[in-house]
């Protein structure tokens, strides 16, 4: 089975196409899975982008699919460590990254903690917060809900956790605007709708990044054909020359 450890975290993930690689994360909040592609999402980048590019989908920890670690108050550092020891298990040097919802902070994460190791990052309705934390974390609330399996997981350490993932001024969580305006990753953006995923957050994303692209309306119909048409032309254009694929 395609397992990563690292530590005593132990993280799954699959393989999907062949080309140069992208490393995705799916929609779901704190239960992103490699499922959620197939069930939750406009499309399966699994499938869709399959022909063109080697496509590594993964359960992120604790998200009810395969991947698990210990629950110690942990915020999105851990998370960003166990996507990087994916690619470090895989020997994948460079790489694309493409996320939907909790994907949108995922990437930008990963950005910041990789730098020149990503080639391009697409962000799909990212999530994130614009204003002040009013203490309202519902995704974080039904995930802590339905967690099992974790009798190390104290409600002090899910408390810590929440701040540490929520709590940290807003924007899309993981990054400050100050980091975003720096980066020099080529992004497409594509916008969300409803106040988990603000419309405002992508718009402005895509505004402050030096070189991103923005991507209003896409969900459904032709114009969901032609966001699924202009990632791919996106992605193919950021291959690094000379790039090895598999």
């Amino acid at each position: 089975m395609p397992f990563v450890k690292r530590g005593d975290a132990s993280i799954y993930y699959e393989e999907y196409g062949s080309g140069y690689p992208v490393l995705l994360f799916a929609p779901g909040s704190l239960n992103s899975r490699i499922s959620d592609w197939r069930n939750s999402a406009p499309f399966d980048p699994t499938t869709v982008l399959a022909d063109d590019f080697r496509l590594i989908a993964m359960d992120q920890r604790n998200a009810g699919g395969q991947s698990w670690a210990p629950i110690t108050g942990e915020g999105w550092e851990a998370f960003t460590a166990d996507q990087v020891a994916v690619l470090d298990h895989l020997g994948i040097e460079r790489a694309h990254i493409m996320g939907q919802c909790i994907g949108g902070p995922f990437c930008m994460g990963m950005i910041k903690s990789q730098g020149e190791r990503i080639s391009a990052a697409v962000l799909m309705q990212p999530s994130g917060r614009i204003g002040p934390f009013t203490g309202r974390a519902t995704g974080f609330d039904r995930w802590r809900e339905r967690l099992e399996g974790h009798p190390e997981a104290t409600p002090d350490a899910l408390d810590r956790m929440r701040e540490n993932l929520y709590n940290r001024g807003d924007f899309v969580f993981t990054v400050t605007r100050e980091f975003v305006k720096t980066c020099e990753t080529p992004m497409l953006v594509l916008a969300g709708n409803d106040e988990v995923h603000p419309f405002a957050l992508a718009e402005e994303i895509a505004q402050l990044a030096p070189n991103a692209e923005f991507i209003p309306e896409w969900k459904s119909g032709a114009p969901l054909e032609a966001a699924i048409k202009r990632i791919r032309e996106f992605l193919l254009a950021q291959v690094p020359t000379g790039a090895a694929v598999a």
